[in-house]
């Protein structure tokens, strides 16, 4: 009953990780930036880009946190914009 005891309390104490929401919608209208798939990132700096943005590159450590209406431009190691994404 003892081993019983400290399973269930055990068993509480652990942490699932939070499931991100589903994208059913461009929440962060990054259809409006698919264009620049394929450009170099220096295109970044000629377009003007109002709200929550991020530029992530390879290796670059990025936090797990979720915005739905932050735009995140992918930047492969080649310097190019490979994707596009809200989050």
């Amino acid at each position: 009953m003892k081993n019983l005891c400290v399973l269930m309390i055990l068993a509480g104490c652990s942490t699932a990780a939070p499931s991100l929401p589903p994208l059913t919608e461009d929440t962060c209208r990054a259809a409006d930036y698919a264009q620049l798939i394929g450009q170099p990132a220096t295109a970044l700096e000629r377009v003007l880009l109002m709200g929550k943005v991020r530029v992530i590159r390879p290796g670059q450590p990025v936090t797990r946190d979720f915005w739905p209406d932050r735009i995140n431009f992918m930047i492969d190691g080649s310097e190019t914009i490979a994707d596009i994404s809200c989050g």
